[in-house]
């Protein structure tokens, strides 16, 4: 036993070096405000010329390439500069002796600069120019039907419409077509990404980008089974229903994978347009509206919460739209929400058109854009002093996922269609077919998201994955998680995962999507139980300040706190898919009568 003199002089010594030190706490906060100043200025011109490499997209010039080139490039020198992180990681030796908020802004600055380490300098400028040149031929491919250029919103037309076979393969092998060209790019991409975060230790990108969430990479991986293991069952029988109902609808065996050109989604990721609802055709209402009229309505939605409107330069500065025909250029037309001072320059990238599928984007958009401004507004005091800028996002990164997806959801149930006016059809939709339709959104997500992606990017970076292995290893992983196969054979000379573009430009976080679809359930069934006191099959959102209030004391915290004891606060519990199984549980019920007899092909996990 040690004597009780000398525990307590351990205890009284533990205190003194756990003690707040106010001058090492003023010298931190001098070197977070300086470094935090020129951050802002650099991030500012970096996310512009991003802004215009998206929206801009000429094929043979190189000036907007050259643009976000240099200003990646002086973004990245001043964020993984050596004295810059020699100084961080003297800060954290001694970080008990800081404030928390201090901590967290110092954990920040050492994690981007693991991104851009300026010890390796040249592997991070080579990785930059490699990322440019990569988006340019993903967001500049020509994409062609029977030689003929098409938009990749024209291929989801047909995709999400088309009855005849021989159509629907000829717009899935042209979405393919990208791949071929971006396989080389790829794999470098790969090894710099690996390179540069491995000059601060880490193992591998994949690693790095897990690490965000303060979790190793097995137990995100195990995360992201588990999901997969508690929502396989309903989408088994989703699977069986759907392989008998297409086989049907086309006049053709019934197979044991779903042909991936059947589906009405470029990555069978999204199920949606297989279930029309009677007595709610959103598309037959939208189609009366102009473009405008979505952005502005979602807007209004928000509005309605009692969150402010949106600045006049949101709409002056967005790229809301398809871009006319004959215009001399191309642009990204991945729907996303930009905050490019991290103040008040907010903007989206969307192709607006008047269907449901770009209704419910423009509420998920939107819903980011909010985000935005919550953690950016004003605390009382004048200045926004509750989230400095180094902490303005997402508690974690599927947070802010969470929010639009569940935005998304809220926007297309009845009661709130209905609220705002839009004639669907005056009759009672089927509460099954309602579900089915909603299942063919969320839970088919699931094995794309958890399965596909997360296991795919987790060999890419930390096997890594060899070239010569990419699509086999694609296919595999489609089958498993799936229960989807290719048209036909797809050798090595296609490279069908980079026609994904989180693969090249967002890479190794596609969890983050899992993350937020199981998050919008726990979020939707408290606002609906415990705010509004409606059925979460049935609610609306539309007008109540009290959902208002309660996502927004979520979204203003942006990434101070820790996101595990926010769900603990808000919602008692951690990250459960027990309010999603909860909420599909009809229709497992009645998908196991209707698959009475079949034969379930999907491969067991």
């Amino acid at each position: 036993m040690r004597p009780l003199f000398a525990i307590t002089i351990a205890a009284l010594l533990a205190v003194a070096c756990s003690r707040k030190n106010p001058a090492l706490i003023a010298e931190v906060q001098a070197f977070i405000d300086g470094y935090a100043e020129q951050w802002l200025d650099l991030y500012y011109i970096s996310a512009k010329a991003e802004w215009q490499s998206n929206v801009e997209i000429i094929e043979g010039d190189t000036t907007n390439a050259a643009r976000t080139n240099r200003a990646n490039e002086a973004l990245a020198a001043f964020t993984g500069s050596v004295e810059n992180i020699d100084r961080v990681q003297h800060f954290l030796e001694q970080k008990k002796k800081l404030e928390p908020l201090q901590v967290k802004q110092l954990e920040a600055i050492l994690y981007m600069a693991a991104n851009n380490p300026q010890t390796v300098a040249e592997l991070v400028k080579k990785r930059i120019a490699a990322e440019t040149a990569q988006n340019e031929k993903l967001f500049g491919f020509d994409f062609q039907i029977d030689g003929r250029s098409v938009s990749t919103n024209r291929i989801d037309e047909i995709l999400s419409t088309s009855d005849d076979l021989a159509e629907r393969l000829k717009a899935w092998t042209a979405s393919k077509e990208v791949g071929i060209g971006l396989k080389g790019g790829l794999a470098n991409l790969i090894r710099l990404r690996n390179g540069t975060v491995q000059a601060l230790e880490y193992e591998d990108y994949f690693q790095y980008q897990v690490s965000d969430f303060g979790m190793t990479v097995p137990e995100m991986v195990e995360l992201m089974d588990q999901f997969n293991r508690e929502l396989r069952p309903l989408y088994r029988e989703l699977h069986t229903y759907f392989r008998y109902a297409l086989a049907d609808k086309y006049g053709q065996p019934v197979p044991d994978l779903i042909p991936a050109h059947w589906l009405p989604n470029r990555w069978g990721q999204d199920w949606t347009a297989l279930v029309k609802v009677e007595g709610l055709d959103l598309d037959g209402a939208l189609s009366q509206k102009e473009p405008q009229w979505l952005v502005r309505q979602a807007e209004r939605f928000y509005v309605s919460l009692g969150y402010p409107t949106l600045p006049a330069s949101f709409y002056e500065l967005s790229s809301l739209y398809p871009l006319p025909p004959g215009t001399p250029y191309k642009k990204n037309n991945h729907a996303s929400a930009w905050h490019l001072d991290l103040g008040n320059d907010i903007r989206s990238l969307m192709s607006v058109e008047p269907n449901t599928r770009w209704y419910s984007t423009t509420h998920h958009e939107l819903g980011h854009i909010y985000y935005f401004l919550a953690y950016t507004s004003p605390a009382a005091g004048g200045a926004n002093d509750r989230v400095p800028p180094l902490l303005r996002g997402g508690a974690n990164r599927g947070y802010h996922e969470a929010i639009g997806s569940l935005m998304g959801l809220a926007s297309m149930q009845q009661p709130f269609i209905e609220a705002i006016g839009l004639d669907v059809g005056g009759g009672e939709p089927d509460p099954i077919q309602t579900l089915l339709q909603e299942a063919l959104d969320h839970v088919v997500f699931l094995p794309w998201s958890c399965g596909v992606m997360t296991h795919f990017e987790h060999e890419l970076y930390e096997k890594p994955l060899a070239i010569n292995e990419y699509n086999r290893r694609w296919w595999e992983l489609k089958a498993h998680y799936q229960g989807i196969a290719p048209p036909s054979e797809r050798g090595e000379e296609f490279c069908d995962a980079a026609s994904k573009t989180h693969i090249n430009n967002d890479p190794a976080q596609y969890y983050d999507y899992a993350v937020s679809v199981i998050l919008l359930f726990q979020l939707h069934d408290h606002i609906a139980r415990e705010i509004l006191e409606q059925d979460p099959h049935a609610t609306n959102y539309f007008g109540s300040k009290a959902a208002g209030d309660f996502l927004w004391s979520i979204m203003e915290t942006g990434a101070s706190g820790d996101w595990r004891a926010i769900l603990r606060d808000k919602l008692g519990g951690g990250l459960s898919a027990r309010a999603m199984l909860d909420y599909f549980q009809p229709l497992m019920d009645w998908l196991q009568k209707q698959n009475q007899g079949r034969e379930h092909t999907l491969p067991e996990l």
